[in-house]
């Protein structure tokens, strides 16, 4: 064989995804800084005070070393005595989430840990912007977190994660939140060194493993970037928290979130986050059970004890394409924090609309993506399994507000079409098998069944083995479709089918739909789900 050319495939397998070249003119900052071993940081919501301490007890025996507590919901303020029962907060940090009550619950952790040191790493949970928390509210637990020498403030760039953000719009709103955050403290008159050491930083980990360890990278530049401007002499390091993505998770075959998980915590663990949440795999059906909880915790703990991911500091630097990455989110992050600035801050932007108009821009692009499914979702637009049976789930206690990539494709999953699609499979198996399974597996994904003709051998045959069924899709060779397609159409439509679709893109037949790789999906199936109505 002859020397590969410069477009033959085999050439272009072997080209690494970056090069030297990448990175001219470039100066490599944001490094992480963690030393060692990240925090297992677990999650509880509820549903009560005594299911709660169970369930962290079980967590910290069993490897977790710290603890994120969310009141309100199925929680309350007076509950937090009871929920951290047992537990050795000189040891494990606890982290508080009060939406609505944040100075309360603050005070109220501060009188449980009288007399006692607390862990480092404990928050007591004051949360400006989406979180809620009014400049007075953060500057009162500021000054009680400096008291008692823990963190006071959660810069939870996490819930616009939720809400469909996108890696830039994240950074970018995370650093325009710690901004007022900085001018709320030093106008309430601490000093820029204790503003910045109550501030901890929230951010999510998506199974784009690259995207996310650039992204926790470009964090701490941008920060560092803030700090310097502000008159900080010293070094100043962003301390992260990371959670693993709630909208890349899938309600239906749940079981694949814990491959997801797995690459995300991995990459929040190589991108240096300080604490690492992993989003149990049922969280999507209520509240996590203790088989999820054990997974999610377990998942840190293999990365950590098992690949020893804390055993470098920064496993991806002098990666190029990593490299190049975060210098291009460091730079996308900064552009938007200017456009936030230019709304008034962080919080004039989410109120006068501009940021979540930016926002909902990103989700229509990623939603035609996803519709298209050039953005799979494995489980849900992709292999999707209408047999299956979730694992029953105790509802969860708080409101849903996180926009899941797959949503539009479960609403249709949640409510499954009323009739099955013949498939009108055309010749032998061999023939018909490879449209036949695209075309069930594409309408799978919206809840709509089917049953199949096997193997046929013309029209009368096809039409013969209808048990009415109103809506065929014709699954053939494209021989088969000039040699009787028509014919098939024709014989379908005397033996009382409505509407017919061909599995394949549209030529002469006169059929009323067709499916194809690359159509909208979803604008398919409704209309499917439509004619089967």
């Amino acid at each position: 064989m002859g020397e590969a050319g410069p477009h033959h495939p085999r050439r272009n397998l072997r080209r690494p995804i970056g090069a030297a070249t990448d990175l001219e003119g470039l100066t490599t900052t944001g490094r992480p800084t963690r030393e060692g071993d990240w925090d297992i940081r677990v999650h509880v919501v509820g549903p009560d005070a005594k299911a709660a301490n169970e369930a962290l007890l079980v967590d910290l025996e069993n490897g977790a070393t710290s603890v994120w507590i969310e009141l309100g919901a199925g929680l309350e303020v007076t509950d937090l005595e009871d929920v951290l029962k047992g537990v050795f907060t000189d040891l494990a940090p606890v982290v508080l989430d009060a939406p609505g009550q944040r100075l309360d619950a603050a005070t109220q952790l501060v009188d449980l840990l009288d007399g006692v040191t607390p862990a480092p790493g404990t928050n007591l949970g004051a949360s400006p912007a989406l979180g809620g928390s009014s400049a007075d509210e953060v500057v009162a637990v500021a000054r009680l977190a400096l008291a008692k020498g823990t963190y006071g403030v959660v810069v939870d760039a996490s819930a616009l994660h939720d809400l469909g953000a996108s890696d830039a719009q994240e950074l970018g709103y995370a650093v325009a939140v710690g901004v007022e955050v900085l001018r709320t403290l030093t106008d309430a008159g601490l000093s820029l060194a204790e503003a910045l050491s109550v501030v901890e930083f929230r951010f999510a980990a998506t199974d784009e493993q690259f995207p996310t360890i650039a992204k926790l990278r470009a964090a701490r530049r941008l920060w560092a970037r803030v700090a310097e401007l502000s008159g900080a002499t010293e070094p100043v390091q962003m301390r992260q928290h990371v959670v693993t993505s709630r909208p890349m998770m899938s309600k239906y075959d749940p079981y694949v979130n814990m491959l997801r998980g797995t690459v995300a915590a991995f990459a929040a663990g190589v991108g240096g986050a300080e604490a690492v949440t992993v989003v149990p795999f049922d969280a999507t059906l209520g509240l996590p059970d203790a088989f999820g909880r054990r997974i999610a915790r377990n998942t840190s703990s293999l990365l950590v004890a098992e690949s020893h991911l804390g055993k470098v500091t920064d496993p991806a630097g002098g990666a190029y394409a990593v490299e190049k990455l975060t210098d291009d989110l460091a730079a996308a992050g900064w552009a938007e924090l200017g456009r936030i600035e230019e709304s008034g801050g962080a919080a004039a932007a989410l109120a006068d609309g501009s940021l979540q108009s930016r926002v909902d821009a990103v989700v229509a692009a990623r939603e035609e993506r996803i519709a298209r499914r050039k953005q799979p979702i494995t489980g849900v637009s992709e292999f999707p399994n209408l047999a299956e049976t979730l694992p029953p789930r105790t509802a969860h206690p708080s409101a849903d507000a996180v926009r899941r990539y797959g949503a539009s494709y479960e609403a249709l999953r949640d409510e499954p079409a009323a009739a099955p699609v013949f498939l009108a499979t055309m010749g032998p198996i061999a023939h018909h098998t490879a449209r036949a399974t695209f075309a069930s597996n594409l309408l799978a994904a919206g809840g709509v069944g089917v049953t199949v003709a096997g193997p046929t051998s013309g029209p009368e045959e096809l039409a013969s083995r209808l048990d009415g069924e109103t809506v065929a899709c014709l699954a053939g060779t494209d021989a088969a479709y000039e040699e009787w397609g028509a014919a098939a159409v024709e014989a379908l439509r005397a033996a009382g089918v409505q509407h017919v679709i061909l599995a394949g893109k549209p030529g002469d037949l006169a059929v009323d739909d067709s499916c194809a790789v690359g159509l909208d999906a979803l604008a398919f199936l409704n209309r499917t789900r439509e004619a089967l109505a």
